[in-house]
């Protein structure tokens, strides 16, 4: 199977996010979530799969983003719903830092 194409979009500057902290980021209508842990950066979808929250309005606390709604949680590198109510996995996208800047990589057909 080919590889899927991916545009890279400049986010934000790496120190514009705080260690355990999300941002948001626009894209064609589309809102995705960065995240600064203390292993790095991350980019999500940036809904909550659970009832469309943003997850933005959430708590990082380490590799974890908590739902502001109804407090499930997310492990951010992998996307994967880790409590009740969610039950889907978060969408994951790759991200890359050059000279300081943070960049998202999202597929084309995205």
């Amino acid at each position: 199977m080919p590889e899927a194409v991916v545009s890279w979009h400049a986010v934000c500057r790496v120190d514009e996010i705080a260690e355990e902290d999300v941002a948001r980021f626009e894209l064609g209508g589309k809102i995705y979530a960065i995240y600064h842990t203390p292993s790095g950066f991350y980019a999500t979808d940036g809904l909550c799969t659970h009832e469309d929250e943003p997850l933005t309005d959430g708590l990082v606390l380490g590799e974890i983003i908590e739902c502001p709604k109804h407090q499930g949680r997310f492990h951010i590198p992998t996307g994967k719903a880790k409590g009740a109510p969610v039950c889907v996995n978060l969408q994951i996208y790759a991200t890359k830092i050059e000279a300081q800047q943070v960049y998202v990589g999202i597929p084309d057909s995205a």
